[in-house]
């Protein structure tokens, strides 16, 4: 099994399996523990609650995800996909290895609540679980390092890259009239923070939402401690976000227009990190305003969210 790079695509900024060959069997490991609801403390949570295949493995039509004792997690889950193409995971850049991203969710005590030695028990006493541990790495042995590795082979291994956009720049369809206009306005005023083919440059910007008071959330600032970074959030990347709503860091917007329209109306002017690119508002009609929701669909792959491989 190899990781393939979808023709026109750069290469990942690090090769994420250069020390995690790749495998059919540590994928299909991977798969297995994504899936398995004992990864939480209590038995009924797995990554797949809140990374929903049909969602784009985000958490579909929730602003927060629901974890242990139904206690909720204070930001939107974000999708896994093309995730070899990621610098830094997480809507702050705490995470900055694959690998190391799902000790965050499991450990966490609203999330899922678990322990890594809790979770090595519950896996050796599943009589599957040694055959596939030896099947991926050659031995029965079953370590957390072994189990992050798999997990890294199937969340690594999800990449959206055919969705009708892809289709048109390969010669395989065409856009529609309000199609073709919207990715021109996409190109004209989206395009410098959402950068094609990812749909995202991997940035960190402040794009003048109001502060939740509520949650207080202050985004990269909090990992780097610069006054620079305060309210700066990852930008995410446009492929599937017609099936990945809501939107933001804290799911406020539970449309795309109502995005277009923070866009427009709804930019805090005054905070001093906010990103030059914003600092006037959006004009544009709102006929091109549902042109750019049109072009914006042509970004789902149902390849991917569809994908018999990638369901459980």
């Amino acid at each position: 099994m190899e990781f393939t790079i979808p023709a026109g695509w750069p290469k990942p900024p690090a090769n994420i399996f250069a020390k995690n060959k790749l495998s059919e069997q540590g994928f299909q490991l991977g798969k297995k523990l994504f899936y398995d609801t004992r990864l939480s403390k209590d038995g009924t949570i797995s990554c797949a609650n809140c990374h929903q295949q049909f969602a784009a493995f985000a958490t579909y039509d929730h602003d927060f995800s629901h974890g242990l004792n139904d206690q909720h997690t204070t930001r939107n889950a974000p999708a896994l996909f093309n995730l070899a193409w990621m610098k830094n995971l997480h809507w702050d850049g705490g995470i900055n290895h694959i690998e190391v991203q799902p000790l965050s969710p499991i450990t966490s005590p609203t999330e899922m609540g678990e322990t890594l030695e809790n979770i090595l028990i519950k896996l050796k006493t599943d009589t599957a679980y040694p055959k596939l541990f030896n099947a991926a790495f050659g031995t029965e042995e079953i370590n957390s390092q072994r189990m992050l590795k798999a997990l890294a082979q199937f969340t690594g291994s999800i990449v959206s890259s055919n969705s009708k956009y892809d289709k048109v720049l390969r010669g395989e369809a065409k856009f529609t009239y309000a199609e073709e206009n919207g990715y021109k306005l996409f190109k004209a005023t989206c395009a410098g923070c959402h950068k094609e083919p990812l749909f995202t440059d991997n940035s960190f910007r402040n794009n003048g939402l109001e502060i939740n008071t509520f949650l207080n959330d202050y985004g990269r600032m909090k990992i780097t401690g610069l006054p620079k970074d305060s309210l700066t959030f990852k930008v995410p990347s446009l492929r599937n976000v017609s099936v990945s709503f809501p939107y933001m860091h804290d799911g406020r917007f539970y449309s795309l227009g109502a995005v277009i329209e923070h866009y427009r109306n709804g930019i805090v002017t005054t905070q001093p990190t906010l990103d030059p690119l914003l600092a006037n508002k959006l004009t544009i009609t709102n006929a091109q305003k549902y042109e750019l929701i049109y072009f914006l669909n042509t970004l789902t792959d149902t390849s991917m969210t569809k994908n018999p491989r990638f369901a459980r």
